[in-house]
């Protein structure tokens, strides 16, 4: 099921089968707007319900199913999420890069735009690469959500740590609710972020 604001993708969507939900355009984040999905849609609040973002179209379906099952096994967790080895020094230093932080069991303690965590040491130093032994992630877009954490998270309303950092994940952690963070099945390839990330998906898809 497709969610958007806009009539165009509704009609472009339709045209090739695919069920679409036409939302109000004042929502915050696609987390907002999939709660209005939610709710139209009268789902139960223990339903399981994935956000596919829409920056990250080549998510393969195995990652699907993965984060709606680390969520059904996880029931301490309001969100479980995906992320993957970030092993290139570029790619840490790059705001369009969320990186992400999980303690033992995890359990995410923060996502940020910027490097995390910063080897004090090592980049005084030097920046062209990582440390050794620090295993840094890069988040990948894609949430799997219970319905009713989202009514929830909708009446929260954004906080200024997820405003300043554009994550809307940020909102759940602010108030005390937990992400488990799994490492990816399979490997998608980098999202959705600039002209030339558009370019190279629509080179892949043929376009």
């Amino acid at each position: 099921m497709i969610a958007t604001d806009d009539q165009r993708i509704v009609d472009a969507c339709t045209a090739f089968g695919a069920e679409v939900v036409l939302t109000r355009a004042e929502h915050n984040s696609g987390t907002d707007r999939l709660a209005e999905v939610a709710e139209q849609l009268g789902l139960p609040g223990d339903a399981i319900v994935v956000n596919v973002q829409g920056d990250e179209p080549m998510i393969p379906p195995a990652v699907i199913d993965q984060v709606a099952a680390n969520l059904a096994d996880h029931p301490e967790a309001a969100i479980a999420t995906l992320a993957e080895p970030l092993a290139d020094a570029q790619a840490l230093f790059n705001p369009n890069v969320v990186k992400v932080l999980s303690d033992i069991n995890g359990l995410a303690l923060t996502f940020s735009r910027a490097p995390l965590p910063w080897a004090r040491d090592s980049f005084a130093v030097d920046r062209s690469q990582l440390p050794p032994g620090v295993p840094y992630r890069r988040h990948i877009g894609i949430y799997a959500y219970r319905a009713g954490f989202l009514a929830d998270f909708v009446s929260w309303g954004p906080c200024w740590l997820e405003d300043t950092e554009c994550l809307e994940q940020l909102r759940a952690l602010w108030h005390g609710r937990r992400i488990h963070v799994a490492d990816a099945v399979e490997a998608p390839p980098a999202g959705v972020d600039t002209a030339e990330d558009l370019d190279r998906v629509r080179r892949l898809l043929g376009g």
